[in-house]
């Protein structure tokens, strides 16, 4: 990710000094025109300094060794972390005099400098605006405020309903597979029917919101309830692992007495983690 973020820069004509921890990986972009350090601290002196590492901790072993060099700088940090892992780092960052900008980056590699390609910004509002022109080369930005942590909750968050549509698209494929059925075949099925689907979620959005799951119209918990689904997967020797835990969560509301209220209610299960 950060060979691509570095590349797209240098394309636009930002001059670009790089850091690896692996030098050689540095080597292609040396070829168009970056400048590669052995040490990060000289990587310091840019006027902007883009960090994408692995996670919080390898952000710290980089720059705690050097941070006394950050004084004055302006650090944005596209490594992938915690919200409170991004608010300790822009704390971090403050007490060594750096101005902190965090961002997820909500796509993959190939999909840098796309119109697919999409990072959401939290911490320095003014950083972000000087250097806005920069990052809408990556992706197209979103600012959510001066709490470093948002643009790591919003993309966790995001990320969360990804990986759970696509666990429920395995165990679909899992049911039909257990029939010969080729996942590719399924697939196309699938692609053509979820997004007949996604109004509902602005429509879930709105009872949330309002918090009466009771409006007319919803599909009760009684009637969402999946056991069939569990039937039929256990019957074609598939795991159950994943429509378990959406009965868990359907009918941790139907036993508390609100079977007659719509699936939206479900939410209530996954906020009362004492319940769990």
């Amino acid at each position: 990710m950060g060979s691509v973020l570095a590349r797209s820069a240098l394309r636009a004509g930002h001059p670009t000094m790089v850091w690896n921890r692996t030098a050689t990986r540095a080597a292609a972009l040396v070829e168009e025109g970056a400048t590669a350090t052995a040490d990060p601290a000289e990587a310091l002196d840019a006027d902007l300094i883009v960090v994408c590492l692995l996670d919080q901790t390898s952000v710290h072993e980089v720059l705690d060794p050097v941070a006394h060099r950050l004084a004055g700088r302006r650090l944005v940090n596209l490594t992938t972390t915690s919200p409170n892992g991004a608010r300790e780092l822009a704390r971090w960052a403050a007490d060594h005099g750096a101005e902190y900008l965090d961002g997820g980056i909500m796509a993959t590699p190939e999909m840098i400098a796309t119109p697919q390609s999409a990072i959401l910004y939290s911490g320095s509002a003014a950083m972000f605006e000087e250097h806005r022109e920069l990052f809408e080369l990556w992706g197209s930005t979103e600012y959510f405020g001066d709490d470093a942590g948002l643009a790591s909750l919003y993309d966790l968050a995001l990320l969360s309903a990804m990986y759970v549509m696509f666990a429920g698209f395995a165990h679909g494929a899992a049911m039909v597979g257990a029939a010969g059925v080729p996942a590719k075949e399924f697939a196309a099925r699938t692609a053509a029917w979820l997004p007949a689907l996604m109004p509902a979620i602005a429509e879930y959005a709105t009872v949330i919101d309002g918090g009466d799951y009771s409006v007319p119209g919803q599909q009760s918990l009684y009637f969402s309830d999946l056991t069939d689904i569990v039937n039929a997967s256990r019957e074609q020797g598939i795991g159950t692992e994943v429509v378990d835990m959406v009965q868990r969560l359907i009918h941790r509301q139907i036993d508390a007495g609100h079977g007659n209220d719509g699936f939206a209610r479900i939410i209530e299960s996954i906020k009362n983690a004492a319940a769990a």
